[in-house]
């Protein structure tokens, strides 16, 4: 029994241990991905799954856009397919863009494709737009007439991929900005506002006379313009300002003027006060002077008698002479 035992044991154990090493080996080797490559048309080792496993490659990512190639007629080998995903490429997102291609006709190698992927551009959705033309729509754009109005305008710009300028060619962004200037310069010649509003297809026509899609990674086909509308009036609004610029100088120098007269007054009424103050101490030294002349005989008694006449009838002159002002007044 004890030898029966340990038998079944032994058994059991190396079933386990065999169930094991079969699980290691369908998880690292993919029988089941290599069977449907097998049987749908693509040619690939088991050796070379396993070598995948050990470059740290997805078999999954690499044989099932292989096998959607194959399928779509296209000539695509392992080794193409793995070096673009080891760059960091979406091996997938090529594959359905040379398909594309492959049925629109479109001349689009393998490796165009991969560096337009790896330069950060969708390359499937680049070949949707070569197939079928997108419509980009530009923001407002303020433009002024010679006249001062101001005309707002928006644009429709129909644009189509080139497959040859993905890699180095500037996107949307420079489509509009270069719209908008053709805008600002059309507007801008018109003499009057009112001409664009009549004829707004000259827009379209300055705009593609410029050729804007040039170093551009898109082709465009048309440019309609969608909706113009009459906006401020510019110019009076500048004339305005121009005004109220002019009112808030000569404001400013006539403040100064005032400034520089009342200064002038301040100065002058100092002056005078020194003058007063200096006839107040002259004042102040007459009578001692006239002390001294009568003491010393250079004044007689009768002098002094006189001119103290002539400053009585001096004083009654002024007070007269002020009353008949302040009467006029």
């Amino acid at each position: 029994m004890d030898i029966l035992e340990n038998g079944y044991i032994g058994i059991i154990i190396s079933a386990i241990i065999i169930l094991i090493l079969i699980s290691v080996f369908l998880r690292f080797v993919p029988v089941g991905l290599w069977v449907t490559a097998y049987f749908s048309g693509v040619k690939v080792g088991i050796g070379t799954l396993v070598g995948m496993r050990l470059r740290q490659v997805s078999p999954h990512s690499i044989i099932r856009p292989l096998i959607k190639a194959t399928k779509a007629g296209l000539e695509l080998s392992t080794d193409e397919l793995e070096a673009h995903y080891l760059a960091g490429g979406n091996v997938n997102t090529v594959i359905d863009a040379l398909i594309a291609s492959h049925r629109a006709e479109i001349d689009l190698a393998f490796e165009k494709a991969a560096a337009i992927d790896l330069a950060g551009r969708n390359v499937f959705e680049a070949v949707q737009v070569s197939v079928n033309p997108k419509v980009i729509v530009t923001p407002d754009i303020a433009a002024v007439a010679k006249d001062g109005i101001e005309i707002i305008a928006k644009a429709k710009v129909t644009v189509r991929a080139n497959i040859g300028r993905l890699v180095g060619g500037a996107g949307e962004d420079t489509i509009i900005a270069r719209v908008g200037e053709g805008v600002v310069t059309t507007v801008g010649s018109a003499e009057k506002h009112s001409d664009v509003l009549e004829n707004p297809d000259m827009i379209s026509q300055t705009v593609l006379g410029k050729g804007l899609d040039a170093g551009t990674a898109f082709e465009i086909l048309s440019i309609d313009v969608a909706d113009v509308d009459v906006g401020r009036n510019i110019g009076a609004k500048l004339q305005t300002e121009q005004a109220e610029a002019d009112k808030n100088i000569a404001q400013a120098k006539a403040e100064e003027r005032r400034s520089m007269a009342i200064a002038q007054e301040q100065e002058m009424r100092a002056e005078t006060q020194k003058m007063r103050a200096k006839v107040v101490e002259a004042e102040a030294e007459v009578p001692m002077a006239m002390s001294e002349a009568l003491r010393s005989g250079n004044l007689g008694v009768m002098d002094y008698y006189k001119m103290k006449n002539v400053n009585a009838d001096t004083e009654m002159r002024t007070a007269i002479s002020g009353q008949s002002t302040e009467e006029e007044e």
